[in-house]
This record gives structure tokens, C-alpha cells and sequence, in this order.
């Protein structure tokens, strides 16, 4: 199965510092890992939570696949992220200091076939860490015209 999707969420590297990630499977319906084959997902207003010791994410929105029939799926619903013990009390306590946030970075497929998300621990950048950034992506821009 030589089959490549990897969906990102390239506004949360800009609106937040990253300081460490996670890859983590997600419940999912047979109808949304297949809308995910298709490449029918969407990050807009996506994040991560924490509900009775289990971690959600929510506002992931994953497109109706066309021939589900009656076992369709609501598109933005909760979807449960599976797992360790240790790595969820380990993010728990990091979420309880100030400005830290948990964010969808992508969703992709790995080589067994099943559904895994990478997540990122981020902090919120001020508008001169987004302006640096900005600054930074173009010198990277203009340095690789040159080398061309």
C-alpha cells in the first residue's frame, strides 16, 4: 500500500513556538479514515483538550465520504487520542502552566495503514515572534534562489 497523505496544519508553526511534539492515533469510523485517504481534512480552529484524564481533540474537521450511506459521520465531531499514561500526565502538567496550548500539526497515514496525528506543545508567539519568522522564511527563500 504505497499511499502518501500527510495533511498539515501550517498556520499553528506560525501562530505558535512548537517546543515538543507527539504522534498520536485517533478513534475514528471507518467512513472518516477513508474521507482521510481522500485528503478531506481540515485544521481550521482545531485544538487539543483534556476531559477526564483522556485527551480530545476537537473542530477537526474530516469531509462526509460520499458513499457511506447510513454509517456516515458528523464531520467536526470529538475524536478520542490514544495514548500512554505517562505521555498524557507528563502533557497535563505542561497544559497547567501558563500560555501552553496543545494543537493538531498534521494528520497522516502511516506505513501500517491506520490514522496517527502529530501534536505539538505550543506557546502563543507575540506579533515581533511572527514578524521574525516571517523574516527568517524569506532569507531562507532568497538563499536557496541564490544556490539555484
Amino acid at each position: 500500500m504505497a499511499q502518501n497523505i500527510y495533511i498539515k496544519n501550517k498556520p499553528a508553526t506560525f501562530e505558535y513556538a512548537i517546543e515538543d511534539r507527539l504522534k498520536a492515533g485517533m478513534v475514528l469510523t471507518g467512513s472518516e479514515i477513508k474521507s482521510i485517504r481522500n485528503g478531506r481534512v481540515s485544521f481550521n480552529d482545531s485544538y487539543c483538550i483534556f476531559y477526564k484524564g483522556e485527551l480530545w481533540v476537537k473542530s477537526l474537521f474530516i469531509g462526509e465520504y460520499a458513499h457511506a450511506g447510513y454509517a456516515g459521520h458528523a464531520t467536526t465531531r470529538e475524536r478520542k487520542l490514544l495514548l500512554t499514561k505517562k505521555e498524557l500526565k507528563k502533557w497535563e502538567s505542561k497544559i497547567k502552566e501558563k500560555g501552553f496550548t496543545i494543537v493538531p500539526l498534521s494528520v497522516f497515514i502511516n506505513d501500517e495503514g491506520y490514522a496517527k496525528i502529530e501534536i505539538g506543545l505550543g506557546r502563543g508567539k507575540k506579533l515581533h515572534d511572527k514578524r521574525e519568522s516571517i523574516k527568517n522564511r524569506e532569507a531562507d527563500r532568497d538563499l536557496k534562489r541564490f544556490l539555484k
